[in-house]
């Protein structure tokens, strides 16, 4: 499965992909912000999409609002430390398919990717 991961962090990055990697996904494009992450969608065409909500040049919400008007169907997980339940609504709102709030274990991300996948299938 290929997935895009967008982090401004390069250690969060890195951390996420050891996770993947674990995991079994080693097609992995990275992204350092939304607006680079638009610039790479097309050329990555990610199955699932990792990503940060505060993030310079473009934050996640606004990356997940412009992505959405184009594809409605790769699911995006929002991994962020917005914990308020507003914020995991506004997420989503904008078209958001599951939330991890940071820090998070290993198991917690392989179990929001499994449940996402399972949903897109479904």
């Amino acid at each position: 499965m290929k997935i895009l991961l967008v982090d401004d962090s390069k250690t969060m990055r890195n951390i996420q992909k050891g996770v993947l990697a674990q995991l079994g996904h080693t097609e992995v494009v990275e992204a350092c912000d939304g607006q680079d992450a638009l610039s790479k969608v097309a050329a990555a065409g990610p199955e699932l999409i990792l990503l940060d909500w505060n993030m310079p040049n473009m934050n996640g919400i606004d990356f997940v609002k412009a992505f959405r008007q184009t594809n409605k169907a790769t699911p995006i997980i929002m991994v962020t430390t917005e914990s308020e339940k507003s914020r995991v609504i506004e997420a989503i709102k904008a078209g958001v398919n599951n939330y991890v709030i940071k820090p998070f274990t290993p198991e917690l991300l392989s179990q929001r990717i499994s449940e996402t996948v399972a949903k897109k299938a479904a």
